[in-house]
């Protein structure tokens, strides 16, 4: 038996999520907010704490500083079962953080990348970690600019060491959308919201933009919020509704997504039931504030698959 269900290379920093009317109005004018919360933040690590939390043996490799950041996130991570032993500390590096101003429907991120963010290589994935683990994941792509040129050349490592691959490619903040012609063709699972999906395709349609997709990955799974979700597999298409639960803070509800989908991938389940295990844990988790305070377990999230 391998050591790992899923390895996740990325990025390592915790999120301040404040709720309420969080709009600001310059001036020096003081607003008062709902709520405020430090938490675990960065697509990779929310990633890992939702698998995590469904049972699945998940490792994280990625960077952070010695510093008061850098240290929450990693206490926080091995609270949740995440395997942090591939995490490198480096005294030099400040860790970054997000700031998630959050209301019931929608959100805005201002991220601050310090000098961690985005200098995890591909090289750092070594065949004698890809040996280890059964899947890799990879989030925040546009961020993470080191890792970019390596990635072709690691994913053909991985599948020789009959690893799968899935990737969510999170917002591009350029505008540009580019090298994913030569990525995805590499990935086995493609994982992109819906705004991600029409942006990368050009797509005029949500349908068009899956089937475009699913011409070059073997399983592709659209996110679309409160519409819930829709995929496409060995040329079927599938979708499943969003639960109805009431929602304070949408964070890292793509990255819960991924785990629960993945989850019913790694398990040989069908495209439908992935989705919706999917659609479960990503709504779910959407309870509370922060992307990982609500993750839920397997036979909660399970309850809600028929």
């Amino acid at each position: 038996m391998k050591d790992f269900d899923i390895l996740t290379a990325g990025e390592i920093n915790p999120d301040l999520v404040l709720t309420g009317e969080v709009v600001p109005a310059f001036g020096q004018a003081e607003q008062l907010v709902d709520s405020a919360s430090l938490s675990i933040g960065s697509s990779s690590a929310i990633f890992a704490c939702g698998a995590a939390r469904l049972g699945l043996r998940v490792a994280l490799l990625g960077l952070c500083g010695e510093d008061l950041f850098g240290g929450y996130m990693l206490e926080a991570l091995r609270a949740r079962q995440v395997d942090v032993s591939q995490v490198i500390v480096d005294p030099s590096l400040a860790t970054g953080l997000s700031v998630i101003l959050s209301t019931r429907d929608d959100r805005a991120i201002l991220t601050y990348p310090g000098g961690s963010m985005d200098r995890v290589r591909a090289e750092q994935v070594t065949d004698a970690l890809l040996r280890r683990t059964r899947h890799l994941h990879v989030a925040s792509y546009f961020l993470q600019t080191a890792l970019q040129p390596g990635l072709p050349d690691l994913f053909r490592r991985a599948h020789a060491q009959g690893v799968t691959i899935s990737m969510d490619p999170n917002w591009d903040p350029s505008g540009r959308w580019e090298g994913f012609d030569v990525l995805l063709p590499l990935v086995d699972v493609f994982l992109p919201n819906a705004n991600e999906a029409l942006a990368l395709t050009g797509a005029g349609t949500l349908a068009a933009a899956l089937e475009c997709l699913a011409g070059t990955c073997a399983w592709v799974a659209i996110k679309h919020g409160p519409q819930g979700a829709l995929g496409a597999h060995a040329g079927q298409v599938q979708s499943a509704p969003a639960l109805s639960v009431p929602v304070v803070d949408t964070t890292g509800a793509g990255d819960s997504f991924d785990g629960g989908f993945l989850y019913g991938f790694l398990n040989g389940w069908s495209l439908e039931r992935s989705l919706k295990l999917g659609v479960a844990c990503g709504s779910l988790s959407t309870r509370r504030a922060g992307g990982t305070t609500a993750q839920a377990e397997l036979k909660e999230a399970l309850a809600y698959v028929a």
